[in-house]
């Protein structure tokens, strides 16, 4: 019998540019993020300038067409961007999710021509900072409950109500914003719209005192009398949920993201740390039970890498991607929260003060069973994708 030959391939496997885009993100976050991680957590300082410098390196338009400001490269280069910013900082990570693949990339996707020129460059060339509006105070999970509304006037539509949660509310140029259009086809009467900053009638709210991540701005949006011209009005008049569960099936890709970077940072902290720390007379890396810990982490590690590339290739391949987004969500998520949490173990006592980094590993990667949908949610949209193609009996 001929010998068979067998092809190893490497899922991880990046081409020369993306490894040269991961080292320059790496270099970059080391030199001017990490020395201001403390600083900028202790104040719930907003990094300003460092994301004014991320725009400056194409960061602020990673997936966007070259010819509309962006740096033309797909969803896998934009995981490593997030994961790579992440590692150093999660408040960045999540600052330029945000206004990637929620706020720029709707209007991308479901604006028409004239708004992509008029709103992408900006955004996607970092002159201008995006937000992203639908949770309310009175409805997370249950978009259809939103109580914003936005109701025809002569000049265009009026808005009026509350959005809450809103990463960059404070700093963002320009929000997109769901609101409901016709109360009575609940989440069919949701419409989105596009409102700059400096509108009469909008502005920024409460900035919240959060657990984590807390260089990254998170508050609400409060719309009274706020009148925009028709034409911010994006996409069809109630196709506003639609579009956006489009948008956040590619926002769920930048979560799992995020969740790989803070996860790798809080490993490689952990590495380092059980190598330096000696007890009963040699390192604590020699024991077992260390051992046994530090290889479930970098396993559950790349299992969740995994299903995120995997998204992200399918997404690059324009391919629907809500089964695989979720899963790559829900997996990296509870993935990254159980390292950060054996990583604070692993460090013990010095685990729990603010001198190691897997703190703050420990207190930023919460958010992200929690944003963009929750674990639950996940859960619920892989069953019903499943279900749709699930053979039945008959």
């Amino acid at each position: 019998m001929a010998d068979l030959a067998v092809a190893v391939v490497n899922p991880f496997a990046l081409t020369e540019e993306q490894e040269q885009l991961r080292k320059e993100i790496r270099e970059f976050a080391l030199r001017e993020v990490a020395p201001n991680v403390s600083r900028w957590d202790e104040a719930s300082e907003f990094p300003a300038d460092v994301v004014k410098a991320l725009g400056r390196m194409g960061l602020l338009g990673v997936i966007f067409p070259v010819e509309y400001g962006g740096s033309g490269l797909g969803y896998v280069d934009y995981v490593l961007a997030i994961e790579e910013l992440s590692a150093v900082d999660g408040s960045i990570g999540i600052i330029v999710a945000a206004h990637n693949s929620l706020a720029t990339n709707h209007i991308f996707v479901a604006g028409k021509e004239e708004q992509r020129r008029r709103w992408v460059p900006r955004l996607a060339s970092g002159e201008w900072l995006g937000a992203w509006g639908l949770t309310e105070p009175g409805s997370g999970s249950d978009a259809a409950g939103a109580r914003t509304t936005a109701v025809r006037s002569d000049k265009g539509w009026v808005l009026n109500g509350n959005k809450t949660f809103i990463t960059n509310g404070h700093y963002a140029d320009v929000a997109v914003v769901i609101a409901v259009t016709d109360r009575d086809k609940g989440v069919h009467g949701l419409s989105a719209f596009a409102v700059e900053k400096g509108t009469p009638g909008f502005r920024a709210g409460k900035k919240e005192n959060k657990l984590g991540l807390r260089a990254s701005d998170t508050s609400e949006l409060i719309f009274e009398d706020c009148e925009i011209p028709a034409e911010n009005l994006l996409g069809a008049e109630g196709a506003g949920f639609v579009d956006s569960m489009r948008i956040l099936d590619g926002g769920r890709i930048s979560i799992a993201a995020l969740s790989l970077g803070m996860a790798k940072g809080a490993l490689e902290a952990s590495l380092k740390y059980v190598k330096e720390r000696r007890q009963f007379g040699k390192a604590i890396a020699e024991f077992q039970g260390i051992q046994w810990k530090l290889a479930d982490m970098a396993t559950e590690l790349d299992a969740a890498r995994l299903l995120t590339h995997r998204a992200a290739v399918m997404k690059d391949a324009g391919l629907k991607t809500t089964l695989e987004s979720a899963m790559a969500k829900l997996k990296a998520s509870e993935v990254a929260v159980k390292i950060c949490d054996e990583a604070v173990q692993l460090h013990g006592g010095y685990g729990f003060i603010k001198d190691y980094p897997v703190e703050k590993f420990y207190r930023d990667v919460k958010l992200c069973t929690i944003g963009e949908g929750t674990s639950e949610i996940q859960r619920m949209v892989i069953a019903r994708e499943l279900l749709k193609v699930a053979p039945s009996r008959g």
